[in-house]
C-alpha cells in the first residue's frame, strides 16, 4: 500500500503528509490518520544514548512520507536548538517519590503545547513547498487556554501564513489569556468567545467546511489549515517525548530493556495521549495509558462503560485545558479499534453530532484495554498539590496534579509497581492562584503579583515568559458571540488583505 493518510470516515479521501498537514482537517470532517502505521519499524538501538531531535528525527522520518531529511533536520533544529527552550534538552524528566514527572513546559510559552506548536510552522513551510502551493494559509485555532498561546508564538510572522485563535472568554487563567491578549504579529488575531471551549471548537471546524467562506478566502488567494491537534502536524511532535521518556529511564538504570511502563496524561482533547498510544503501536513498551480527566469526566466514563455522552453538565475548573466535553482525537482511536473502519466510525460521530452519545460495543472497548481511566474533582485536585508539596517541595499546576490524584486511585486500586510517568504538561505558574491557594490558603493580592508571592514562599523561579505579563500592552479586543465566528474570520480576512494592499502601495 502507497503510504499516505486516510480520513477516518472515509479510506478514499488519501492524501500525503504534506497535504494533511495543509488541509487540517478532512473534507468529509473527518481527521487524517497514518494508513501505514502498522508497517513502521523502527530500531530500538537507535533510540539508545540519542538526544531529543536525533529521536524526533526517527519518528517523522517514518511518518512524513514526501518530506527530504534535510527538510526534517532543519525544522527540528528551528524549533527545538534556536533558543526557544530554558535548557539544552527542550523536555525534563524529574523523579519525585516513587514516579516521574514528564515536563514538557519549558518552552516559550509554558505549556506542553510547545512540543508540537513550535515545530509545526516548520512542517507548515515545508509542506508548502513539497505540494507547490501558491496560496497564503489562514490557521484557525480553537484553545482552551495552552494552544492559543503557543500557536500565536509559533506563527506569528511566518510569511503567508496568517493566524486567528479564538478562546471561551471566561473559561481561560488570567496568566493565559493575557499571554494571548499580549501576542505581537501582524498575522495575528485573538477572539474571545461568549461559550464554552467546545462551543468554540464546533465553530473552528463548522468554519473549516463552510464552503461559502472557503470561495470569500478563495478570492484573496487563502486557504484554511488548523493548529488544533485535528491536525496530524500537531500529533506526530507529541509520540516523540513519549520515546524519550522511555529512553532516558533506561540510560538512567532506572528500567530495563524491554521493561514496560505506565503514562499518566491529563486529558481534555484526547491529543495527548492518543500520541502515547500511537507510541505503543511502534513498539515502545506501554503497559497502561493512565487517562485522566477532570469534573468533566467525559473520558473517564466512555473507558468505563463505552458510553460517550456530552449531555450533562459542563464544569469551569482550575484545569481549564481539560473543560471539554468532546474530545476530537477521540475518533482516531475509535478508527485504529474499529480495524480501520471509517463507515463505524462515520455512524458514531453522527450519533454524537445529532443526539449528543453514542454507545461503544462491547467488542470494541475490548480493544481499548491499554487505557485507563480517572477523574478528580477540584477539592481532590487542590489536595494533590499541597500534599506533594508539603512532601516533596515539588510544585504541580492543576492539570498535574490532576494526573497525579488518578494515578494515586490507580495505585490503590490495581496495586500495580510498574515505573510510571506523569505527563506533568504546564508550568505551576501558568495556574499561580489556583496552586498558592491549594498550598496556603487565600491571597488577597491580584494574579500578577502573586506570581511573586508563590516564588518567595515556595524557593522557586517564575519561568522567564510569564515575568512582567501586567506590563505588556493588549494586542487584541476582538470578542464575539459563537454564532459570529464566521464574520469574525471575513473582518480578519478583510483586514490582512487591506495590510497587503498598503504594504504594496
Amino acid at each position: 500500500m502507497k503510504k499516505g493518510y486516510h480520513s477516518t470516515r472515509s479510506k478514499d479521501i488519501n492524501v500525503t503528509a504534506s497535504q494533511g498537514i495543509l488541509q487540517g482537517l478532512a473534507p468529509d470532517g473527518g481527521l487524517f490518520v497514518p494508513n501505514f502505521i502498522d508497517k513502521i519499524n523502527l530500531d530500538p538501538s537507535k533510540f539508545m544514548g540519542k538526544n531529543y531531535g536525533e529521536m524526533a528525527h526517527q519518528i517523522f522520518c517514518a511518518f512524513l512520507d514526501d518530506f527530504s531529511e534535510k527538510q526534517i533536520s532543519d525544522s527540528i533544529q528551528g524549533a527545538y536548538y534556536s533558543g526557544k527552550f530554558e535548557e539544552k534538552e527542550p523536555v525534563a524528566l524529574k523523579k519525585v517519590k516513587d514516579r516521574y514527572f514528564l515536563e514538557l513546559f519549558h518552552g516559550p510559552t509554558c505549556a506542553f503545547k510547545d512540543m508540537a506548536l513550535t515545530i509545526l510552522p516548520y512542517l507548515m513551510v515545508e509542506s508548502m513547498k513539497n505540494v507547490n502551493n501558491q496560496k497564503k494559509i489562514m490557521i484557525l485555532t480553537a484553545t482552551s487556554g495552552d494552544t492559543g498561546k503557543a500557536a500565536l508564538e509559533g506563527f506569528a510572522d511566518v510569511p503567508n501564513i496568517s493566524i486567528i485563535v479564538f478562546y471561551p472568554k471566561d473559561g481561560v487563567s488570567t496568566v493565559q489569556e493575557k499571554q494571548m491578549l499580549t501576542q505581537i504579529g501582524e498575522n495575528t488575531c485573538v477572539v474571545g468567545i461568549d461559550g464554552n471551549f467546545d462551543d468554540t471548537q464546533n465553530g473552528v471546524k463548522m468554519i473549516l467546511n463552510d464552503p461559502q467562506l472557503a470561495a470569500e478566502l478563495a478570492k484573496a488567494n487563502v486557504i484554511f489549515s488548523s493548529a488544533n491537534s485535528i491536525n496530524i502536524g500537531r500529533l506526530l511532535p507529541q509520540v516523540v517525548y513519549y520515546f524519550y521518556s522511555y529512553y532516558e529511564l533506561l540510560r538512567r538504570g532506572e528500567i530495563q530493556p524491554d521493561e514496560k511502563i505506565n503514562f499518566v496524561v491529563p486529558t481534555g482533547n484526547f491529543g495527548n495521549i492518543l500520541a502515547g498510544y500511537y507510541a505503543s503501536l511502534l513498539g515502545l513498551p506501554i503497559n497502561k495509558l493512565i487517562c485522566a480527566s477532570n469534573a468533566n469526566k467525559v473520558l473517564t466514563d466512555f473507558f468505563r462503560t463505552g458510553n460517550y455522552n456530552r449531555n450533562r453538565d459542563f464544569y469551569k475548573t482550575s484545569s481549564p485545558s481539560m473543560d471539554i466535553l468532546i474530545s476530537s482525537n477521540l475518533e482516531r482511536l475509535l478508527y485504529d479499534v474499529s480495524g480501520a473502519d471509517p463507515d463505524a466510525v462515520s455512524d458514531l460521530m453522527a450519533q454524537l453530532k445529532n443526539q449528543g452519545t453514542y454507545q461503544a460495543s462491547k467488542a470494541l472497548m475490548e480493544k481499548t484495554s491499554l487505557f485507563y481511566a480517572g477523574a478528580a474533582d477540584e477539592g481532590e485536585t487542590a489536595q494533590a498539590i499541597k500534599a506533594i508539596f508539603d512532601e516533596t517541595h515539588y510544585l504541580m499546576d492543576p492539570h498535574t496534579a490532576v494526573a497525579n490524584k488518578v494515578y494515586e486511585d490507580y495505585l490503590s486500586e490495581t496495586k500495580d509497581t510498574t515505573k510510571t510517568v506523569i505527563v506533568s504538561t504546564a508550568s505551576p505558574y501558568k495556574f499561580g492562584r489556583s496552586v498558592y491557594e491549594s498550598i496556603f490558603g487565600d491571597c488577597t493580592c491580584n494574579d500578577y503579583e502573586l506570581l511573586t508571592v508563590l516564588a518567595e514562599k515556595t524557593g522557586t523561579a517564575i519561568p522567564q515568559p510569564l515575568k512582567d505579563l501586567d506590563k505588556k500592552a493588549n494586542q487584541h479586543q476582538g470578542q464575539c458571540d459563537k454564532t459570529e465566528m464566521p464574520q469574525a474570520v471575513l473582518d480578519f480576512l478583510n483586514n490582512q488583505v487591506h495590510n497587503q494592499v498598503e504594504q504594496n502601495d
